[in-house]
């Protein structure tokens, strides 16, 4: 695959990664490192974060890896410190820790609910809080990028807290966005659809029947790739989306378009059936 970006464009760069030991996380923190940022990553296991600082190092570049609980403001405060300790100062904050389970609503206990507001949107404002503080003192530029959902705009059945969670999660970049703009400071959301990865695929999608399923929602008949959510995010750190500030992007190859149109089931049919229908409805 041919490098679209030029291999120090992150170069003097310090961006923080949250949840950047696994899945997604892994694949920004890996990609932001492959061209010339400092990349500190945190999350409460000490095992994938010690195997991806590795991986980076192994690779030429820069990480660390540090315990943090997203969910506490104490504990996200002495991240910050001891990864510009470290590192120097942060530049960018990518906002990807999150959880998530399948459940019906009715069902859900105080403390599932707690579990995934305050990891993804406790823990998502705890973090841009603190850069926003720094930068904002310093009288320096910063860029936050957030992990969102599609359904946090459309909201999703079984999945509340997430979506409460995450649509929390857009309205705060769009008002950061307002109120920090003034001190350069960007914030900007990607809304990833369907990407399959081992820690989300084993909690939400229970079968291949549903994955298949899932991939027939999507207009362009297959699942988001790592490496495309990754150069997104590079895009949106980097100085080429320097005047994009408070936007939410969707990337999932056009599902939520499609979902949402009245006819758009005509899209699941052979496309010489539909021809011959519309023919038909003509006379």
């Amino acid at each position: 695959m041919p490098e679209i970006y030029r291999d120090d464009l992150l170069k003097d760069e310090h961006v923080v990664v949250t949840g950047g030991g696994t899945g997604l996380g892994r694949v920004m923190a890996m990609r932001a490192a492959s061209l010339g940022a400092a990349v500190t990553i945190c999350g409460r296991r000490e095992e994938p974060l010690e195997k991806t600082v590795g991986d980076i190092r192994e690779a030429g570049g820069k990480a660390e890896g540090l315990s943090c609980n997203v969910r506490e403001a104490e504990s996200v405060a002495a991240f910050f410190d001891e990864a510009e300790a470290r590192q120097g100062p942060v530049t960018g904050l990518v906002n990807n820790a999150a959880a998530n389970f399948l459940s019906a609503s009715a069902e859900l206990s105080p403390n599932g609910f707690d579990a995934i507001v305050k990891t993804n949107l406790y823990g998502s404002f705890y973090c841009t809080q603190q850069c926003g503080k720094r930068w904002i003192e310093r009288g320096t530029p910063g860029v936050v990028l957030s992990i969102a959902t599609t359904y946090a705009e459309t909201g999703s059945a079984f999945v509340l807290p997430s979506a409460v969670s995450k649509a929390g999660i857009v309205a705060m970049t769009k008002s950061l966005a307002a109120e920090w703009g003034t001190y350069g400071i960007r914030l900007n959301c990607i809304a990833p659809g369907p990407f399959p990865t081992e820690g989300a695929w084993s909690r939400l999608v229970p079968d291949e029947e549903m994955a298949e399923n899932m991939k027939r929602r999507v207009p362009l008949a297959r699942f988001g790739e790592p490496h495309e959510l990754g150069d997104l995010a590079i895009f949106l750190l980097s100085d080429g989306s320097s005047y994009l500030s408070g936007e939410c992007i969707a990337l999932d190859g056009g599902e939520v378009l499609a979902a949402g149109g009245q006819f758009n089931d005509f899209i699941k049919m052979p496309r010489e059936g539909v021809l011959q229908v519309l023919a038909m409805m003509r006379g």
